[in-house]
């Protein structure tokens, strides 16, 4: 296989093994676009995105342009004379003259099987939703959101107990080698149009996502929480604040949406069924199991958190 000129767009940690494998496969990086650094932490300290400081790394070409549109960005990419480039949550859309510039087009990878779950939190979404399976996928990108045909995609099945975040990793390795594969067979695969009929969107994240409602089903809040894990996290309001539910599982019970049902393991009754509290962290206080924070609490049964 010919090496490719490929310019790489991409910002957070998910992105970086694709960019490791694309550039041990042997092709040509000239150029990485990130987003720019932004303040992080509570002292707000300017900070690379994982892409950007993974390119300082490896030596390579780095862009953060803050317009793709104005400034001097339009004019770089446009001279890069590239085959192709390879995107995966780089986070903005890119204008048409990006998309048209390299020869081969414009390549996305995807956290989903699309067309199910296009846009920003694919893998949240099928978490959420309760999907069996996932994967990952590559499409040559067109004007919209997730909208070009597919080129190839990888099947995985979801755990029954599996969070978004140990997701995110496994999808975030099957990416990197679905994009080699993709680079290897650029010119030959024929990419499949998308069903627009089969369409679903996966919206932004807001951190009230992660609030639990005991008047749903405890499996439902058992997905929310594994969805909303790492961040924002399944959160329970208290009397001495929102607690972080770190680990639940439903379980049979019944009773008053809300009502603790058992201390020991530390057990809520849902809309149906009941929610088993496994670990948890109180406002200001380490992770602990359900079990600990009742006794703690001085939580009784047929009260409430």
């Amino acid at each position: 296989m010919k090496p490719l000129r490929v310019a790489f767009l991409g910002t957070p940690d998910f992105a970086v093994p694709t960019l490791d494998a694309i550039v041990a496969a042997g092709h040509q990086v000239v150029l990485v676009v990130a987003q720019p650094d932004r303040p992080v932490g509570r002292g707000q300290q300017m900070t690379a995105p994982p892409v950007a400081a993974r390119a300082k790394a490896l030596g390579l070409a780095l862009s953060q342009p803050e317009k793709l549109k104005s400034g001097p960005f339009p004019d770089e990419w446009a001279a890069l004379d590239l085959d192709v480039a390879v995107v995966i949550a780089y986070g903005r859309i890119l204008p048409k003259a990006m998309l048209d510039a390299p020869r081969l087009g414009c390549v996305n990878v995807h956290a989903s099987l699309l067309p199910r779950w296009r846009g920003a939190a694919p893998i949240q979404a099928a978490v959420r939703a309760g999907d069996l399976i996932t994967g990952v996928c590559t499409q040559r990108m067109a004007e919209g959101l997730d909208v070009g045909p597919v080129y190839l995609e990888r099947q995985t099945p979801i755990g029954a107990h599996e969070t978004a975040g140990e997701l995110h990793d496994r999808l975030s390795a099957l990416s990197a080698q679905i994009a080699v594969a993709t680079l290897a067979g650029l010119e030959s695969i024929d990419p499949v149009p998308q069903d627009e009929s089969l369409a679903t969107w996966a919206s932004k994240i807001a951190k009230e996502d992660g609030v639990v409602d005991w008047s749903r089903s405890a499996v439902d809040l058992d997905r929310q929480v594994r969805a909303f894990t790492p961040w924002p996290g399944g959160q329970a309001p208290s009397s001495v604040g929102m607690i972080k539910l770190l680990k639940v599982h439903p379980a049979p019970g019944q009773g008053a949406a809300g009502t603790i049902l058992s201390t020991s393991p530390l057990t809520v009754a849902c809309g149906e069924g009941a929610l088993v509290l496994d670990q948890i962290v109180a406002p200001g206080k380490k992770a602990v199991s359900g079990t600990d924070y009742a006794n703690g609490a001085r939580l009784a049964a047929g009260g409430t958190l």
